[in-house]
């Protein structure tokens, strides 16, 4: 039963987005901003943008001066739901566990991220060494989700 149940998310996945279910895909890594969140209790001044929003936006400049830019993709999110973490930022790969990053701030952590994204694209498996992780986002580091395997097999195989 599991076996036909991973099948069949393979064939929605598949249909939806190829490059998710072949092994050593061509995808770019992605960092994951939460454009909404904000770091203190207090809400964001009126017409002001989240600090979610101003972290992207740094990390948006600084990516164009320390990578091309086909070798990361930054995408903004409209809520990581860790909104009592906030500033959340997440980094996925396939074939590559995805980190959670939590109570960043925008002034300091943009650099940070991109420093730790270069050692996690240069690593096969996505693993980084915890003493390389820069010390700012070693506080920050909230979750690492092992990497989803998925098993390509033919529906008309039983259990």
């Amino acid at each position: 039963m599991l076996n036909k149940l991973l099948v069949f998310i393979n064939s929605l996945v598949s249909h939806t987005n190829p490059s998710l279910t072949h092994h050593n895909s061509t995808a770019k890594p992605t960092l994951f901003v939460c454009k909404s969140c904000h770091r203190s209790s207090e809400e964001p001044q009126k017409n002001q943008p989240c600090d979610g929003t101003i972290l992207l936006d740094q990390l948006n400049t600084l990516c164009s001066d320390k990578f091309l830019f086909d070798a990361l993709e930054i995408k903004p999110v409209g809520c990581l739901w860790a909104c009592n973490h906030g500033c959340v930022v997440s980094v996925a790969s396939p074939d590559k566990p995805t980190y959670l990053f939590v109570n960043l701030t925008p002034g300091e952590s943009a650099t940070a991220l991109l420093d730790f994204m270069q050692l996690y694209i240069k690593s096969p498996k996505g693993t980084v060494v915890w003493k390389q992780i820069p010390e700012l986002l070693q506080s920050a580091i909230f979750a690492q989700i092992p990497p989803v395997v998925i098993i390509k097999e033919t529906l008309g195989n039983s259990d």
